[in-house]
């Protein structure tokens, strides 16, 4: 593929929530510009960006795919991003790599959450946004209908550039507001042009009145001639969507039926007429390191280099790819970068776009646009490449918190090693998923958005790496402390013939303030146990507390007391003594009486105004203790609570269900409080379980 100037270039991400037909969109612009001789089906698995075996076999998008096209001497690259909300990492990384957003909205099913989120990320980031009413020709497909939940969910600056040319089954083409123009389609992708039909005028006058007043008022020279005159010359009205929309003030609709293909080759167009190229953004801002000033770095293939990798893959045969987007000087093959993020030299090889799974070589990517490499030793989903001694960094993509937990091991012993660079290539790959290693429950815990999020991770590992994994809900780490004070003798004696053991330690606990930990006092006189021997009563002290009493959680916040005991010349060691000091610590603390302690987590949930009575009252089920309410202003309501995290280990899933995906919620460990007795005999009881089964095994 040739090389592009940036006024010739515009990034466009494909948005929306799923089966809103974003794919099909891709497929039918693909089509329509010659790309693909033919157009897959995503019921098929056969389109050009779903091409992962989890995509074609489940019909959804789950990672980000780009494919270029080539349109009226305009180089477009299209960026698909999942429509699942657990998916949301890619949605947000490729919004920092496009000049504008095209949100897909299904004429079916209207405005949907993903529909929202992609609004609100565009809005974050400062990037324009367009929407396209897709799927004009399904059954209850309404154009005026999904209009007003667009325009109530988005406001008034969402109008239409297009009228449709009949509905549902009988939806032929579309009216061009701004032109008077009418495209209908026969069996091609591309419409023929015509006047529009009589029997529309009455019904789409009144639509580009109303096009006329949303761009008028985003441009106050428009508004002042449009007040004055009651109307706007064609030219004007198509200045002014130029300028409103590259602003963000202004968010044309407009509409197909994607797998047909209507309507993708007028989005083409319009794309290449009206949306902004990368020299129409603003400047990107870099922060310098060392205390120097932070600078801004305009579109400028000749300027310092300054890129960012928003998308890594694992390919099992190439290794990773990282996408990138430059937005200062140029990228070129065989030569070395900085990356500034992770302070590391990279080797540029060769340089390529991606479409889809295929690999098109380019010979440079200047400011502006974006290419692909393979093989980068360093660089990660979020990293700034510069050149060499540059040090400046663009901000990271701030990614959402992954907060559903599962407990993984391999299936087959001896692939724990498997399993480890496995974990490490899908969290360089997709960093919304995180892998922990638990020291409270001995437990490697994968985090993600949600159990969709979780079953691809799974079944990428199996694909990609060869390991099968079994998951179950990860344990939550509760801890174990002592009721009260108690003293107990620990003894282990054994005469056997020749060298026997002998150690007996006499133990006090007693419990300390919450968080103090574990304190060990040596309050040993008269050498009744020598000095040499006592780190072994502690040790075996340490050991049984790390184990736990009662239902096997490590013991906390207890302080021991070694203050008797009884040695043999001959037969006493380190290790009698060890074992005097655990059995002296286990029966001391069940004298003392076992209190089992859980995590207490500060949840804050972010809902629309009117579900927040509703979250609050699921917080109280959930022995939550509501801390606060507080509108944000934005239409959205903060509840803050403490809460047990074994009330809400699987409260993404909650919350999805509750609020019909509106809600967010982040969460932070807080402190540690007593279980309440009838729940905690419940957890001891399944420990007790747990380890006859295993004892039978």
């Amino acid at each position: 593929m040739k090389t592009y100037d940036a006024s010739n270039i515009r990034n466009v991400l494909l948005a929306g929530h799923s089966g809103a037909g974003k794919t099909s969109l891709m497929e039918a612009l693909l089509f329509s510009a010659g790309a693909i001789t033919r157009m897959g089906k995503t019921e098929d698995g056969n389109t050009v960006s779903d091409h992962e075996p989890e995509e074609t076999r489940k019909g959804i998008s789950v990672s980000l795919s780009l494919a270029p096209i080539e349109w009226a001497g305009v180089k477009v690259n299209l960026l698909d991003a999942p429509g699942y909300a657990d998916f949301a990492g890619d949605l947000k990384s490729a919004v920092r790599a496009a000049d504008a957003v095209v949100i897909v909205v299904s004429a079916v099913d209207g405005v949907e959450v993903v529909t929202e989120a992609a609004w609100e990320y565009a809005v974050e980031a400062g990037v324009p946004r367009a929407i396209v009413i897709n799927k004009m020709d399904r059954e209850r497909a309404s154009f005026e209908r999904t209009l007003d939940q667009l325009v109530s969910a988005f406001g008034t600056q969402v109008a239409p550039v297009q009228f449709p040319l009949g509905q549902e089954h009988d939806f032929e083409g579309v009216a061009g507001l701004l032109t008077r123009k009418a495209f209908r389609y026969g069996d091609g992708p591309a419409g023929t042009e015509g006047e529009w039909p009589d029997d529309i005028a009455g019904k789409a006058e009144p639509f580009r009145e109303k096009l006329t007043e949303a761009v008028a008022e985003a441009d106050d020279a428009l508004l002042e001639r449009y007040l004055e005159e009651g109307d706007l010359p064609p030219e004007d009205i198509m200045r002014g969507v130029k300028a409103g929309f590259a602003a963000g003030r202004f968010s044309p609709v407009l509409l197909a039926a994607a797998t047909h293909p209507v309507g993708a080759d007028r989005l083409a167009q319009f794309i290449v007429e009206v949306f902004p190229s990368p020299l129409d953004r603003p400047p990107v801002k870099v922060t310098k390191r060392d205390g120097e000033e932070d600078e801004e770095r305009a579109c400028d293939p000749n300027g310092p280099l300054t890129g960012l990798v928003f998308k890594t893959i694992s390919d099992p045969y190439v290794g990773r790819i990282n996408m990138i987007r430059v937005f200062s000087g140029r990228l070129r093959p065989d030569s070395s970068v900085h990356n500034a993020t992770q302070g590391a030299e990279e080797r540029i090889g060769q340089l390529f776009t991606l479409r889809g799974k295929e690999h098109e070589t380019v010979s440079e990517v200047p400011a502006g646009d974006i290419g692909a490499v393979a093989k980068l030793n360093h660089s990660h989903t979020g990293d700034t490449l510069t050149a060499k001694g540059d040090e400046a960094t663009l901000p990271p993509v701030e990614l959402p918190e992954p907060l559903l937990a599962v407990a993984i091991e391999p299936r087959t012993k001896g692939d724990e090693d498997k399993l480890s660079t496995a974990i490490q290539r899908l969290q360089e790959e997709d960093p919304s998923f995180r892998v922990d290693r638990s020291a409270e429950t001995h437990e490697t815990v994968m985090y993600g958005m949600g159990e969709a999020h979780l079953d691809i991770q799974l079944e990428r590992m199996k694909r990609k790496f060869g390991v099968e994994v079994s998951s179950r809900p990860a344990r939550v780490p509760y801890k174990e402390t002592v009721r009260g004070p108690a003293k107990a003798q620990g003894r282990y004696v054994k005469q056997t013939g020749g060298h026997g053991q002998f150690g007996v330690a006499w133990i006090e606990v007693e419990p300390l303030p919450r968080g103090e930990g574990f304190e060990f006092v040596d309050k040993i006189v008269g050498g009744v146990i020598p000095h040499q021997f006592i780190p072994s009563v502690e040790k075996g002290v340490v050991k049984a507390m790390t184990e736990g009493v009662a239902a096997g959680y490590p013991m906390v916040d207890v302080r021991v007391k070694l203050y008797d005991g009884k040695h043999h010349s001959v037969d006493s060691s380190d290790m009698s003594f060890q074992i005097a000091g655990s059995m002296g610590l286990k029966e001391a603390a069940q004298q003392a009486g076992v209190v089992l302690l859980e995590p207490i987590v500060e949840l804050e949930v972010l809902v629309p105004d009117g579900m927040a009575g509703d979250i609050m009252g699921d917080l109280n089920s959930k022995r939550g203790k509501i801390l606060g309410m507080e509108p944000t202003g934005t239409g959205k309501s903060r509840v803050k609570a403490l809460v047990p995290q074994a009330e809400v280990a699987r409260y993404s899933i909650d919350l999805r269900s509750l609020t019909g995906g509106r809600g967010t919620f982040s969460m932070r460990f807080s402190h540690y409080e007593e279980v309440p007795q009838h729940l905690a005999q419940k957890v001891i009881d399944e420990h007790q379980k747990a380890r006859e089964e295993a004892s039978r095994h």
